[in-house]
């Protein structure tokens, strides 16, 4: 099994199967894939193979993940960035690793800086990395709510996702 194999079965605990809940900003949803950001798909017809490619195209590698080398950074960053979307993810990993010391820009890309510092970060204290990361998405969901209250509805689900450490 692939540490991208690993991070899908993760996400796909998470983001479970058809939704259609007119709370969520995100429309009609299966499996995380939503109608909003995806008018040409029909989503109510969507498989699991198709989710898999899906976000191995879209997220995975255009966030470098396959580059970087700690398995379980690569899991939480995949997760964070279906969630919230690949800019914010890597704003958020931008953020933790500026906690940690490094000097990178906020820009939302995954470029060779902020790859090598999450290949450093990875090596170096996982678990601070970690925790950090989950720090900067906790308070993302925080500011939502602040400026949504009606999203309030979503906090439970959102918090499972930084509950706890995850050995991959």
């Amino acid at each position: 099994m692939t540490v991208y194999d690993v991070a899908f079965k993760e996400l796909i605990g998470y983001e479970g199967g058809y939704v259609n809940d007119p709370r969520d900003a995100g429309g009609e949803t299966k499996y995380g894939i939503s109608k909003r950001a995806n008018p040409d798909i029909d989503i109510k017809h969507i498989t699991l193979d198709f989710a898999k490619d899906y976000y191995y195209k879209k997220f995975w590698l255009p966030l470098k993940l396959n580059e970087v080398k700690n398995a379980i950074i690569s899991t939480e960053i995949m997760d964070t960035a279906v969630n919230m979307g690949r800019g914010a993810a890597a704003r958020i990993t931008q953020q933790a690793l500026n906690f940690l010391g490094e000097d990178l820009t906020e820009d939302g890309i995954v470029g060779p800086a902020t790859l090598g510092a999450i290949n450093k970060w990875g090596h170096k204290d996982e678990r601070a990395f970690f925790v950090c990361l989950n720090g900067f998405q906790f308070m993302r969901y925080a500011h939502i709510i602040q400026k949504m209250p009606d999203k309030i509805v979503f906090s439970r689900g959102w918090t499972k996702r930084i509950q706890q450490y995850r050995e991959v």
